[in-house]
Parts: C-alpha cells; structure tokens; sequence
C-alpha cells in the first residue's frame, strides 16, 4: 500500500521532487504519531539522494526518543543509515521489559532502573506512579527545556501527551501518553513498560517523591493527631518533606486499587 498523508509532508526531499521511495512499517505505538490510514501496515515515503534514517523519522512525526531498534531490509541499522531506493524500513518502540540485545539499539543502554519525570499535564499520574514506588519527578511548570534536560541528565523517561516536546534532539528515552483520564494513563503505562513486577507500594510520598522510613509510634515530636497515635503503632515519615503516614482506612482503599493493577488484565477505573 502507498499513502501519503498530504503533498510533500512526508516527501523526505529538502524540496526537490523525490526520486525514490521506501517502504515504512511502525510497530505498536509509535503507530499513534501516524495519522488513521497507515496504521499498523506498511506504507510508502518518498526522497530523494542523501536522506537518512533519522531525517525519515523526523519527517513522519515520530521522536527519535521513541524508536528504539531500527531494522533496513531485516538487519539493524542507525539513525545516521542513509536510505537507498526499495529500502524495507522497520521501526519498533522502546524495549523496556524485555531483552533485543541481538539487535542494535539506538539508545546507550535499556533502562534497567526505570524512574520517570512528567510533564505539568500528568501531575495526577505522577501521584499514582509515587503511589506504586516509581521515582518520579513533577513540578508545575518547569518548562519544555528543562524537562528535556532532567531526562538527558539523570535517565528518566520523559512522560507526556505533548508530542513536540518529545521531538527534542536530547532526548534518549520518551513515551507519549495517548490515554486522559490519569488511572487510564497509568494502566497504559504499566502494560506498555512490563512494570508490575516492579511495584514496591508505599515506599515513597505521593506529594514530594521522598522515600518513606519507618518510625515508630513513640517518636515525640511525631505531628499526628492523639486519637491516631493511640490507635496506630507503626508510622512512616517522608524524607524529604517530614510528611506522616499510617495505615488509616486511606490505605486500604489504595491498596486494592493496587492489587487489582497488578493483575495482568487490571481495568483501574475511571479518574
């Protein structure tokens, strides 16, 4: 099948008329950067002389951060690979939960420590990520730029439902978040990055990311309320920002709701 989504968006040509073509397959969701009609098949693309992979892929809309393992004709090949007429073109995701070291992946190394940063739009989702034990940053507003450079810098993957922001060039590993409604968006998340075997619930603060340690129920300057304090023994306080937690009947709502995410076919609900 051809397709071109409009004349000259996907002519990969620096103006000229395109003089060759290849043929483009994506995989899972880096479908979901391609309008409705290429989806999940293959498609043709024009260009002309010198064009690369990387230029192929910025012209399709997709973030170079989100393509992990490129394939040329069923061999594994770089950004920097330059396209030749008849070319096969295989593009697949980030592989985060299991093992393509056989294949050439475009980034350094899988993220074996997954932690994340959100961007201001997935404050709630953040909370819940926190919820499950994920380090994960959130600010308000710290900027597209600066957003970019945590990820660079620290590793994170850079979550978002802003696919310009995932075009950044500094980037090595971001995800799009194509789901609203924020415990949609974290099933997504879970299903797409193999995260439940990772779950290590309760072990941070949903406010600040700070760990939780445990203290106990005689600590004197413990800031909780009397009748708390007689019905509870153990505590936890947040290290970064001395917040208290226990066991209150909070907790045992928020732990079915993470018992039933950890089922393999979990339907979280809505909010």
């Amino acid at each position: 099948m051809s397709y071109r989504r409009a004349p000259d968006s996907w002519s990969i040509t620096d103006g000229k008329d395109p003089c060759s073509r290849v043929l483009v397959r994506c995989y899972a969701e880096l479908n979901d950067y391609l309008p409705e009609a290429p989806r999940q098949r293959s498609f043709s693309v024009p260009f002309s002389a010198a064009a690369s992979i990387e230029r192929l892929i910025a012209g399709l809309g997709i973030p170079a951060a989100a393509v992990e393992v490129v394939l040329v004709n069923g061999t594994s090949s770089r950004l920097d690979h330059n396209l030749q007429a008849g070319d096969r073109i295989t593009l697949y995701p980030l592989f985060e939960s299991f093992d393509v070291t056989p294949l050439l992946r475009l980034h350094d190394r899988p993220l074996r420590r997954v932690h994340f940063v959100a961007d201001a739009h997935l404050g709630r989702l953040a909370r819940y990520l926190r919820l499950l034990g994920f380090d994960t940053l959130f600010e308000n507003d710290p900027g597209d730029a600066e957003l970019a450079r945590i990820s660079a810098r620290e590793g994170r993957i850079l979550l978002s439902r802003d696919k310009r922001l995932l075009q950044r060039r500094i980037l090595s590993h971001a995800l799009w978040i194509p789901a609203i409604r924020p415990r949609e968006q974290l099933a997504y998340l879970v299903d797409r990055l193999d995260l439940r075997g990772l779950f290590r619930p309760f072990t941070r603060c949903t406010l600040c990311n700070g760990r939780l340690v445990e203290v106990m129920e005689d600590v004197p300057d413990l800031p909780v309320p009397p009748g708390v304090r007689a019905a509870f023994k153990t505590f936890w306080r947040c290290e970064g920002c001395d917040r208290i937690y226990w066991q209150g009947s909070h907790y045992d709502r928020l732990r079915a709701f993470v018992e039933q995410l950890a089922k393999p076919d979990a339907n979280p609900g809505r909010g």
